[in-house]
């Protein structure tokens, strides 16, 4: 399993017009396969799109979107609001669910480090030792890296009931040392979040 992860940056005030017109259009291309989720920016950048979509390989991907690209209502018309496009494809990490549709947050975090060439090894195998004792304290939506785009960058997706939730949590497991994983700080390169809410029509929520 592999997903693409398509993010827009729009021009400001055409989100919900945006989120609308995506969401017509996807009743038509649902057929071909189904979203993972669609999330827009609350907290981070802002006027930015980001819809994952499940493939069993690459070559199951090309084959959809040229049966999509013969149905005159896709792509969704939202060229005019769009200024910057960008396509990556990501790995799941091995011990990750794959984005199991469902009412998860109605918060989520969206977590994005880049690490040093080949320490994304390492890093999956801290995370696998380390993960049950998070997840006793609120689960993880998704941990995935690249494996077509930006190298040596994962991105891990946290659902939460609410901010106050996340800082509850948060800080519960850094008291309690349970997470992060230790010994992963020196592999870090660059570490960015971003507050996300799923649209209307997202599987997830």
């Amino acid at each position: 399993m592999l997903f693409e992860v398509r993010t827009y940056r729009l021009k400001p005030g055409a989100l919900n017009e945006v989120i609308k017109r995506f969401g017509e259009a996807y009743e038509h291309r649902k057929k071909y396969s189904e979203l993972a989720a669609f999330f827009f920016t609350e907290i981070g950048p802002l006027n930015e799109i980001t819809h994952i979509w499940p493939y069993e390989s690459l070559a199951h991907r090309a084959e959809v979107r040229i049966q999509a690209a013969e149905n005159p209502n896709w792509p969704p018309d939202i060229g005019e609001f769009q200024y910057q496009m960008q396509s990556e494809i990501f790995v799941p990490f091995p011990f990750t669910p794959e984005f199991k549709p469902g009412k998860w947050g109605p918060v989520f975090e969206w977590r994005s480090y880049s690490m040093t060439p080949g320490a994304m090894g390492g890093t999956i195998n801290r995370w696998g030792t380390a993960i049950d004792k998070r997840t006793e304290l609120s689960p993880v939506l998704m941990a995935m890296h690249t494996d077509l785009g930006p190298l040596n960058k994962f991105v891990h997706i946290w659902p939460y009931e609410s901010l106050e939730h996340r800082r509850e949590v948060r800080g519960k497991a850094q008291a309690e040392k349970i997470w992060p994983p230790p010994g992963g700080a020196g592999s870090l390169v660059t570490q960015d979040n971003k507050i996300v809410f799923a649209a209307p029509f997202s599987p997830i929520q």
